[in-house]
């Protein structure tokens, strides 16, 4: 309790301030007052009891346990299913598999090999995950597996069910999810030794290969401390790895020069899918060195004695030798402007390509199916095939590169790339860009520029 000579002290000092009223006064000293009092109050209140001095009340309860007999009974009566899952091993068979999965079942195994759905399980590829459940007898109830048969939809899911003395085999198209992955390496001994250092798959590092040839010869010109940036696809399904898809991007610091480049295949592409410079340029070739693949020069562009006529006269083209009936590709992405017998030709194809360009095939056998005049047709595909029509001595291909309808070496000339991207394709394309300019510098470490080699 505070005094009340400190009590009377503060009224004082409160008279001071609030004048000389009397009503005032008396006012403002009860309150002050009243409020003085909770204040010692509140100061002085007694405090909690201790909790460890409060009673403790017991609370007990039976619990009825379980009658493990019924329990057992019951499991006794109920037939038992077993799940397990394996992945193929090297040098496993069917029956080894089936083995350490726990079938024992003739009537499954003889299943797997006659039914041609179920027979895809044989495909026991290393690492191929098997999912099975059994009875306790170890009779097959039902098996999951997924396969690979490389046609348009080659991951799907088969999957075999007992029906019951028989089983049915049912596939499905694999749903997969597609991952985009960043990769950087560095070349210490090789490209390949790189690539499995950095974990990036063996079809990726093929396409690596395949996207620099032209400026790169992987086998000569690589040098230690050379390094390349990739962005490529994969796909998986239910968190597990099943291939590699496309390189989307890839850079290559060589030498101190860098080589980049970047696919573009959207919507609208005149060019079809392929491979540009960040530029917008595109790094394909418009014309192959050879409309066959696999042949042999027996007549360069020169002047030669005629081989029929035996005068001396130049030879406008290049001869590849091969055998009847090979496939002719046409070396550049065109339109047939002639197509039919043309004179000591024989049997010929002329393609007019874009900017002047033109080439001409002869002597062929025939003609593929659905060529005609106005046909177009692209890098690659096949014309025609190797003969021996119009004045010639054996089965070859004669082929012409024209500039303007002016012969020229198709050994020797500078072949121009595919036309450059442009307009509403030229904007699509640097928006791609720019996104993998941007994974490239997270994937680069910092240091001093690079000279960028031209194209």
């Amino acid at each position: 309790m505070i005094a009340i000579d400190k009590l009377l002290s503060v009224g004082s000092r409160c008279k001071l301030l609030l004048g000389s009223s009397r009503k005032s006064r008396i006012v403002s000293g009860t309150a002050l007052f009243f409020a003085v009092c909770a204040f010692g109050a509140a100061g002085v209140a007694p405090m909690a009891p201790d909790a460890a001095d409060l009673p403790v009340r017991a609370i007990v309860q039976e619990l009825d346990l379980p009658d493990l007999s019924q329990q057992i009974v019951f499991l006794e009566g109920a037939s038992q299913i077993y799940v397990s899952e394996e992945r193929v091993r090297p040098g496993d068979t069917l029956a080894t598999l089936m083995n350490r999965l726990g079938i024992d079942d003739n009537a499954a195994a003889a299943f797997m090999k006659s039914d041609s759905t179920a027979r895809q399980v044989l495909q026991l590829k290393v690492g191929k995950r098997v999912q099975v459940q059994t009875a306790e007898n170890g009779e097959l109830q039902w098996l999951s597996t997924m396969v690979v048969d490389g046609r348009e939809n080659p991951i799907k899911n088969v999957f075999i069910k007992r029906d019951g003395n028989s089983f049915k085999a049912s596939e499905a198209s694999a749903s997969l999810e597609k991952r985009i992955e960043m990769r950087t390496g560095e070349i210490k001994s090789s490209l390949f030794a790189a690539t499995d250092a950095a974990r990036i798959p063996d079809p990726v590092a093929m396409q690596i290969v395949n996207m620099f040839a032209t400026n790169i010869d992987f086998a000569s010109d690589l040098r230690r401390g050379d390094r390349f940036n990739v962005v490529y696809e994969t796909f998986w399904q239910g968190g597990e790895y099943i291939r590699a898809g496309r390189v989307l991007a890839g850079e290559f610091h060589n030498d101190g020069a860098t080589y980049q480049s970047v696919w573009f295949d959207e919507p609208g592409n005149k060019q079809g899918g392929g491979y540009y410079g960040f530029d917008g340029k595109s790094l394909k070739k418009a014309f192959l060195k050879s409309p066959l693949e696999f042949s042999r020069i027996s007549s360069g562009f020169s002047v030669r004695r005629h081989p029929i006529s035996g005068q001396w006269r130049a030879h406008k083209g290049v001869d590849f030798a091969a055998p009847t009936g090979t496939p002719i590709r046409a070396s550049g992405e065109g339109v047939i402007d002639f197509i039919g017998v043309k004179g000591g030709y024989g049997n010929a194809v002329v393609i007019k390509h874009w900017s002047g360009y033109s080439t001409l095939y002869a002597h062929m056998n025939g003609f593929a199916k659905g060529m005609r005049r106005g046909t177009k047709v692209d890098q690659g595909e096949v014309i025609g095939y190797v003969g021996s029509t119009g004045w010639s001595t054996g089965p070859h291909l004669h082929y012409e590169f024209r500039v303007n309808n002016e012969p020229r070496n198709p050994l020797s000339i500078d072949v121009p790339n595919v036309q450059p991207l442009a307009g509403a394709e030229l904007q699509r394309f640097r928006g791609i860009a720019n996104d993998m300019t941007h994974r490239f510098a997270l994937l680069s470490p910092p240091e001093s520029p690079i000279k960028l080699a031209s194209k």
